[in-house]
């Protein structure tokens, strides 16, 4: 069996500029991965079926999963015979914000690319990952990017100052379409996105701290008080800067010294089951 790492992502940005006549929104995002991974199982079929395993009760096992929908798109476009058993051991909770189904396509189609030898660039892969959803793109290169377009157009940037990544997700479900129904883009205050790209290529994490901002926030927030007690909570504990992910419910926190990371850790866990502390990747080389 071929292994591939899907590591989760966190927003920095994520600003919405508008709505498009297709009916998706105009994001402008900065993304960037962090050191908790999903691990990916790839074994080759002579039969030509995808399946897909799991132990976990809340991955699909069919049509509906995004790997699944990774091997099926890749095999039609490029008229391949064999098929895949896709192993997923999940480590990055589902439904998050953070990108897990996503990343678990993404590192589908890169490992697919190896062991159905199809010798494809990451650009024509994530071209690929357009057609599975808006976050594929960014997770098949990993590293640190500005997305834009519905998410999939990809500008690389740098890795950000390094540091430590508080994630608490709250045990509840977010609809990303709720959120982005429910957002007012005319009541929006908009994120400092050129800032952002500064601090990173600065390496300044006081200002990529002062820069971070997503407008997704006050509507998931609005709908779900748990998830704004989490963020109340990981400020009082010491945080550097907190900011929810994506559409929610995670919450995570930028930590600078290794001395509060255990502070902030243990005193989310009185209110959190799920609260992991990792260490920021930002670099597209850790998916080698």
């Amino acid at each position: 069996m071929y292994y591939v790492k899907a590591p989760a992502k966190i927003n920095l940005t994520l600003d919405v500029l508008h709505k498009r006549p297709d009916g998706y929104h105009e994001v402008e995002m900065i993304m960037t991965t962090v050191d908790l991974a999903d691990r990916i199982g790839l074994e080759v079929r002579e039969d030509g079926a995808i399946h897909i395993l799991s132990v976990d009760r809340f991955v699909p096992n069919d049509h509906r999963n995004l790997a699944y929908q990774a091997a099926k798109i890749l095999k039609e476009m490029y008229n391949v015979k064999l098929g895949v058993s896709i192993k997923i051991e999940k480590n990055i909770p589902v439904a998050a914000g953070l990108a897990g189904g996503s990343s678990d396509a993404a590192a589908t189609l890169r490992g697919l690319n190896t062991i159905w030898n199809l010798g494809l660039t990451l650009d024509e892969l994530a071209q690929v990952a357009t057609k599975i959803g808006s976050d594929v793109a960014f997770c098949v290169y990993g590293g640190t990017a500005l997305a834009t377009g519905r998410g999939e157009k990809i500008q690389k940037l740098p890795s950000p100052a390094n540091c430590w990544v508080i994630l608490a997700k709250p045990t509840l479900g977010v609809s990303t379409a709720d959120i982005y129904g429910n957002l007012k883009i005319n009541d929006i205050t908009h994120p400092n996105t050129e800032q952002m790209i500064q601090a990173i290529k600065k390496k300044d994490f006081e200002l990529m701290c002062a820069s971070v901002g997503n407008v997704l926030e006050d509507v998931t927030l609005k709908l779900y008080p748990e998830v704004a007690v989490l963020k109340e909570q990981m400020q009082k504990f010491g945080a550097d800067a907190v900011l929810m992910s994506g559409s929610g419910p995670t919450v995570f926190g930028l930590v600078n010294q290794e001395s509060r990371v255990q502070r902030v850790y243990n005193g989310l866990r009185g209110f959190c089951d799920e609260v992991y502390a990792v260490r920021l990747i930002g670099d597209r080389d850790t998916l080698a």
